[in-house]
């Protein structure tokens, strides 16, 4: 089977970063690639589309030539945009970092649980995406995989689609807007008219809470990770989804924030704190893993360089699960309670003062 032979060629096939991408968390589950859950939809019926559709991306394009009914996604987001048309997709890419091998994100768990559905396989996932786990996808037998928003590769796409159809990312790994992995998702499902009502729906609330919140208006952010084991931060640049959505509120990427980025295509860069008093912001998002970082956070002394640290303005986002709420938001993600809705108060308390 050309499969076969194609998949022992890539054995041992990876390309590096995985620390920026721990704040850019993939998709979660319960169960395991070998229980094959069944073909799900949502209460909302079927597709609304007419089939075929084809979906144009950084590989290509991908024709759709019936309404899927075995769904895969991977990466971070298509999970969420799937269930909210509609879909339950059968496999999704797990999310260790956030809650465990084997595990839903709470979102997710409490969505398929709403409607009774079985819960999806979990595609192994610990490299970050870096490594694709092909046995497992032939395992489940998708009849369409979905990755707006991942890092898959040329040779990761091209194998994959020997599966099944694939979509993929509009231009670049992991930079793809918000809205964008909503609508394509929806889009690839039949389901396009859902996917505008939800983007439609998220940009009002993300209007509401600007007019509730006019101390946002105009104030400049950095959204970073610090690091001090390596004494450097994770800045993440505009080409970045979370900083387009924190955008929705009415604040703005600092200028320095991509003065500072190199021309490497990425989402994020690391700037060391010898540099650190170059980033200039009103404000810094930091994404804090743990408890104990968030309580040493304010005081850490290579940071009293950033005049927004400076002046009290640093907005804590701490722990793994609600930093994964908002790295980026995703179509279920974006009012859960300790995602966007704490990080808005957390906003609005240290803007408002």
């Amino acid at each position: 089977m050309r499969l076969r032979r194609s998949l022992t060629a890539a054995v041992g096939l990876a390309a590096a970063t995985t620390l920026a991408l721990a704040g850019c968390a993939a998709e979660e589950p319960a169960g395991s690639a070998d229980a094959s859950p069944k073909p799900t939809t949502g209460a909302e019926g079927g597709a609304t589309d007419e089939f075929p559709i084809t979906i144009e991306h950084a590989f290509g394009e991908t024709v759709i030539e019936a309404e899927p009914e075995r769904v895969a996604t991977w990466g971070w987001g298509s999970t969420e945009a799937a269930v909210a048309v509609g879909v339950y997709p059968v496999a999704v890419g797990e999310q260790s970092w956030t809650v465990g091998e084997g595990n839903l994100l709470p979102w997710v768990e409490e969505a398929y649980d709403a409607e009774s559905v079985e819960h999806p396989a979990v595609l192994s996932d610990t490299p970050a995406g870096v490594e694709v786990p092909y046995e497992e996808f032939v395992d489940v037998a998708p009849d369409l995989i979905v990755a707006p928003y991942s890092g898959l590769t040329q040779e990761q796409y091209d194998l994959l689609s020997e599966i099944a159809p694939v979509v993929a990312y509009p231009e670049a790994s992991w930079q793809t807007d918000w809205d964008e992995i909503i609508t394509i998702t929806a889009d690839a499902l039949g389901r396009s008219d859902a996917g505008e009502q939800i983007v439609t729906d998220i940009e009002q609330y993300l209007a509401d809470e600007a007019t509730a919140h006019p101390e946002f208006e105009g104030k400049t952010f950095a959204a970073m990770v610090d690091s001090p084991s390596e004494g450097l931060v994770y800045v993440y640049n505009s080409a970045d989804p979370r900083a387009g959505f924190l955008e929705g509120l009415g604040l703005e990427i600092a200028p320095a924030v991509d003065e500072l980025a190199p021309d490497d295509g990425e989402f994020f860069y690391t700037l060391s704190y010898e540099e650190l008093d170059k980033l200039d912001s009103d404000v810094i998002v930091n994404y804090t893993y743990t408890e104990e970082e968030s309580a040493e956070l304010p005081s850490r002394k290579p940071l009293q360089v950033l005049r927004a640290v400076k002046e009290g303005n640093l907005v804590q986002q701490v722990g793994p699960v609600a930093v994964s709420a908002v790295s980026p938001p995703t179509a279920l993600s974006v009012t859960w309670p300790e995602g966007m809705p704490a990080l808005v108060e957390s906003l609005a308390d240290t803007l408002g003062q």
